[in-house]
């Protein structure tokens, strides 16, 4: 099943019975952190460059001003990880996880964003972040139709940690310079990184000043695809010795990723302690 399926309407692309999406679920908990909520059912951000509104109608989830080409090249792979759960569901208890919230979707954002964004989530929580982000994002993003663009590393790298403070990032700031620096030096390389076996691209990211496994992994699996990458936190950690004590099923270990955000979802949700 292509949980994806859609067609253009008039200036929008309109996913049919979407029912597999739920979009507070996807764009409110903490994987992405330039979403916000406009209306009951409608989010508005900025995402790889480009605002977007999206929302949702009965049963159909529409992509405001979006036609089909722009969909299936931007949006498309944006959002559809969705498909994977299914292979999850093999498992009782990632089954129950799962059913629990089938409309959550692990995103795949753009890689610097999501380096530079968890980065800067560290000692934070998700409202604060987003203010710090958008401060960022009006200091040194480019402007772009309703808002600023994510600033890229080219023009961070040439900031000092003054000049950063006024997005109020704090001891976080040299952390970014850092690596808007290691990737502009090709010190670190997020395309490599998603090629690589997954000890060694952790690796890569961890030689960024500030960036520990928590870090590193988060930016893996949201933003250069490793869905094989499970970031461990405490929820997580609960979860794996409550339900995983001899870890995730082999066959599951290929899509960790995307059974981790199921799992987190979950054991916050039940209040597991």
């Amino acid at each position: 099943m292509d949980y994806m399926a859609g067609e253009a309407v008039g200036e929008n692309y309109v996913l049919k019975e979407a029912r597999h999406f739920d979009l507070a679920a996807t764009l409110d908990c903490g994987q992405a952190f330039r979403w916000e909520q406009v209306e009951e059912d409608s989010f508005r951000g900025i995402a790889l460059g480009r605002l977007l509104e999206i929302r949702r109608k009965g049963e159909d989830v529409i992509l405001c001003g979006v036609g089909e080409e722009e969909f299936y090249a931007r949006w498309k792979p944006y959002f559809d990880y969705g498909k994977l759960k299914q292979s999850l569901r093999r498992n009782p208890m990632l089954r129950q996880a799962v059913d629990f919230a089938p409309g959550i979707r692990v995103l795949r954002q753009d890689g610097w964003e999501a380096l530079c964004s968890f980065i800067m989530s560290q000692n934070n929580n998700i409202a604060r972040n987003k203010g710090m982000i958008d401060c960022l994002c009006r200091l040194a993003g480019e402007k772009v139709p309703g808002g600023y663009a994510f600033p890229t590393p080219e023009r961070l790298a040439c900031l000092t940690v003054e000049d950063l403070a006024p997005a109020r990032c704090g001891f976080r700031a040299k952390y970014i310079l850092d690596a808007a620096k290691a990737l502009c030096e090709k010190r670190v390389c997020l395309d490599q990184a998603a090629r690589l076996p997954l000890p060694e691209a952790r690796e890569m990211l961890m030689k960024i000043y500030g960036v520990g496994p928590k870090v590193a992994d988060c930016a893996l699996l949201y933003g250069v695809g490793r869905v094989d990458c499970v970031p461990m936190d405490v929820w997580m950690k609960r979860v794996m010795e409550r339900w995983f004590p001899d870890g995730l099923p082999k066959w599951a270990e290929e899509t960790g990723g995307i059974a981790q955000q199921y799992l987190f979802h979950y054991a916050r949700m039940q209040g597991l302690k």
